[in-house]
Formats: C-alpha cells, structure tokens, sequence
C-alpha cells in the first residue's frame, strides 16, 4: 500500500515538473529557430538551429538598452521599497496608534487597485514635472504596489519577533538605530530576503505603467518586446529568445534568495 503511493507521489511529480517545464523548453525551443521553420512545422528540436535571434538582441542597442533599463529600474525600486517599508512594518508590528488597521488596510487596497487605475494621474504628473522617460519615473510608480505588499511581509516577520529582544536591547544602552540594524535586522533577514525577491518580481514584469511612462532612453525589456508586433506579423523567434533572457535575471534572484523564500513561506506572511 505504502508502495503504491510512493509511486503515485513519483507519478504526480513527474506529470507536474513536466507540465511546469514545458511552456519554458517550448520557448527555449523556438528561440533557436527561425521565424519560417515556427510557422511551417511542428517540432520538438530546431530543424535549423540558429544563434541569430541571440546575436540580434546583443547587438541591437535598442535591445539589450531594454534589459539594463529593466535592471536599474528594478535595483531603484527595491531600494527604496524596502528602505520604507522596513520603518513602517516596525511601527505597525510594535506599536498600536490611532487608525493603525484602518491604515494597513488602506496600504493592501493600493496593491490590489489595477495598474490602469492610476496610470493617467502618473501620466499627468511626470508630464508636467519632466519625469516622462526616466528609470525614476517607473521606479516611483511602482513604489505604489510594491511598499504595500513589502511593509505586509516585513511586518509578519517582525511580529513573530520578540518584544522583549527590544527591551532587553535598550536596557543594555543600544540606541534605535544601532539596536535595528545591529541585532533587529539580522533576525528577520529572511523576510528582507522574500520582500526583495516579491519587489524585484513585479517590477521586473510590470508592462502597462512601464510601456506609458517611457519611450526611448528608460524603455525597460517588457516593453521592448512589444516591438515584435508590426504590420508583417509577429517575430516569434525574436520574441522566444527575449523571452529566455528575461527569465535569467530572475532566475538568478531565485538562487540567491531560495533559502530565504522557503522560510518565508513558512514563517512569514507569504
């Protein structure tokens, strides 16, 4: 019996790895073929494999401009993300003041507003204050979903903190900000972890309020990839080898991070 649902788990897994894998070997896949063989034949291999869909994105400035933009957005974005909402998780964590749950609600109700919602007052403002077209203007944007969703899971970090590790800290003479960052910080390094992992996730995807408020020099790669809709139809093989670099930098995040999200999804609000 206990055999027969060894076999059963092993069946699912496999059934489940290939299903998730697929759709990422499939793209993998097109990336090295060209635009003729995608559209003529069904195949599991390149018929004529090709690094030109590659070579066109490394030596087309408009190209990999796109994942540099994409990276220094996403580095700005997370920075301060995560530098605001670690004072903010604090307080919500240690201290009851008026309005405290009325407020934290009001934080998550931005991150589950639609990005659509506030891309005209984006668009309005950045146009008047000569934003339009910046890595700052994006990263500001998006400050609007992602400080909500980092002060959420800092803050079920920090309550599952102690509070006595703070008193005692004071007693012993640890001034605030020698007490955060010496001995308070370390302890919920995990959190700081799947917080960045989440900020950098949807700054790295997010394409309405990207796409409008840039045109050329702060053009991040998702984007960009919208160039490969014209009137002559879609550049499949160009799009499919974007694709694939995309998924890198996040996948090297993952790595980094992989520790830190399995203990966030078990101890922290994740």
């Amino acid at each position: 019996m206990n055999e027969d649902r060894g076999h059963l788990r092993t069946l699912f897994l496999v059934v489940y790895i290939v299903f998730a894998l697929l759709p990422i070997y499939w793209m993998v896949n097109m990336s090295f073929k060209t635009n003729e063989d995608i559209l003529s034949r069904f195949s599991f291999f390149p018929q004529h494999f090709t690094w030109a869909n590659y070579a066109l994105i490394f030596t087309d400035a408009s190209w990999y401009s796109g994942y540099i933009n994409s990276l220094i957005i996403v580095a700005i974005n997370m920075t301060i993300s995560i530098t605001v909402a670690l004072p903010a998780a604090y307080a919500f964590s240690r201290y009851s003041f008026l309005g405290d749950k009325h407020l934290f609600f009001w934080l998550l109700t931005n991150r589950m507003t639609p990005p659509a919602v506030f891309l005209l007052p984006f668009f309005q403002l950045y146009s008047t204050i000569g934003l339009m077209d910046t890595h700052i203007a994006v990263a500001l944007a998006h400050l609007v979903f992602n400080v909500p969703l980092a002060v959420w899971i800092l803050e079920g970090f920090m309550s599952g903190i102690p509070r006595e590790i703070d008193e005692t800290a004071y007693i012993d003479g640890y001034s605030f900000p020698r007490f955060f960052v010496t001995i308070f910080l370390p302890l919920i390094k995990a959190g700081v972890g799947v917080t960045a992992f989440f900020c950098f996730m949807f700054s790295w995807v997010e394409l309405l309020l990207a796409r409008t408020l840039t045109s050329v020099d702060a053009k991040p790669i998702v984007a960009t990839m919208t160039r490969t809709v014209s009137a002559s139809g879609m550049d499949w093989a160009t799009l499919a080898a974007a694709g694939v670099l995309t998924i890198v930098p996040g996948a090297i995040v993952i790595w980094f991070v992989r520790h830190y999200i399995a203990k966030g999804f078990a101890m922290g609000r994740v």
